[in-house]
């Protein structure tokens, strides 16, 4: 009798145990997936960071890019609110900032673009011509956060520093982004 109520107690203290280590090793290979896509990235503490939240919803490097995207979009999209509240003193500032905010817009485009690419993306005859277009688009993306700050190179002050913090935020995860998706071309056949 002594003998079972300590098997008894013995299992009711373990179970606590066993059933938090089942749960977390079910949760380990989404994470693994996010830690083993951003380990290479460009910036991979950005990637971690970022991802890390969207790792229980991503459970394949599609899902995981489609993620990186949304992040990346809504980056872009808080950044042009960001921009577009600014106030500048200067012709010459109030140019660049209105350039800035443009390529924001047309960031959105492009990142929208390819997130509905990715959304639809399959292995078979038209997979390397979406590929394609995702890339393309998140490249044009990179493009207009490099070119946004190109209008700034010749001002000074508070405004620039602030554009600069902002956008080159944008442009990491916007490069971590064509990343993951550059990575789904690695992949082997039958796991987009």
């Amino acid at each position: 009798m002594l003998r079972t109520l300590r098997s008894c107690l013995l299992i009711l203290l373990l179970s606590p145990t066993l059933l938090i280590s089942t749960t977390h090793a079910g949760e380990a290979p989404k994470h693994d997936l996010v830690r083993r896509s951003c380990v290479h990235a460009s910036y991979p503490e950005i990637c971690l960071r970022t991802l890390s939240s969207y790792g229980g919803a991503a459970s394949t490097p599609r899902d995981l890019a489609q993620a990186a995207v949304r992040v990346s979009l809504a980056h872009v999209r808080r950044a042009s609110e960001f921009l577009s509240q600014l106030k500048v003193g200067g012709r010459r500032e109030q140019g660049a900032l209105s350039d800035c905010v443009d390529q924001m817009g047309d960031s959105v485009e492009e990142l929208s673009k390819t997130l509905a690419a990715l959304e639809h993306l399959r292995r078979g005859a038209d997979f390397r011509w979406q590929m394609s277009n995702a890339e393309t688009w998140v490249s044009a993306a990179l493009t207009n956060e490099d070119t946004c700050l190109d209008g700034f190179k010749e001002i000074d002050g508070k405004v620039r520093s602030d554009v600069r913090r902002k956008v080159t935020n944008v442009a990491r995860v916007t490069s971590n982004a064509l990343y993951l998706i550059n990575l789904l071309d690695d992949q082997p056949r039958g796991k987009p």
